[in-house]
């Protein structure tokens, strides 16, 4: 009777194995660039919010909005508020809720009261944690 041609049980687990080992390490990292994905999109949203408010104010001749919302009234400005990603601390949110100071809710946080002169017209990321680059969110 011949011999058939295949794989042997050693030679099939020891494949098994070597995609188990790479699986191990590749997972992770796919984690860690799903995550920095959401930082950019975070930082890239950020801009286009400061952008906007940018635009306002010129167009205001030195005022600054009441809310964010004002930005996306008749999609002058922002066709919408876009959302901040800040995983794995918060759900993904476009709030934006008024104030001087980061309350570690998630979303944007916007700076309204004029005499916090060194928030006022700023929108931040409210948000206390850390990015990738151990740089807190609240900063940028």
């Amino acid at each position: 009777m011949p011999k058939g041609r295949g794989f042997t049980l050693i030679e099939l687990m020891i494949v098994v194995a070597i995609i188990g080992i790479l699986a191990a390490i590749a997972i992770p990292k796919f984690a860690t660039l799903i995550r920095k994905s959401n930082e950019g999109a975070t930082r890239g949203n950020l801009g286009a919010i400061r952008s906007a408010m940018s635009i306002y104010y010129g167009d205001m001749e030195g005022q600054y909005p009441d809310t964010m919302t004002a930005l996306t009234l008749n999609a002058k400005y922002l066709p919408r508020i876009p959302t901040a990603k800040v995983p794995p601390f918060h759900s993904d949110s476009n709030a934006s809720p008024t104030g001087a100071g980061v309350t570690d809710a998630g979303g944007w946080i916007y700076g309204n009261v004029p005499t916090a002169l060194d928030t006022y017209g700023n929108v931040f990321v409210n948000c206390s944690h850390t990015d990738t680059r151990e740089k807190a969110w609240s900063e940028y």
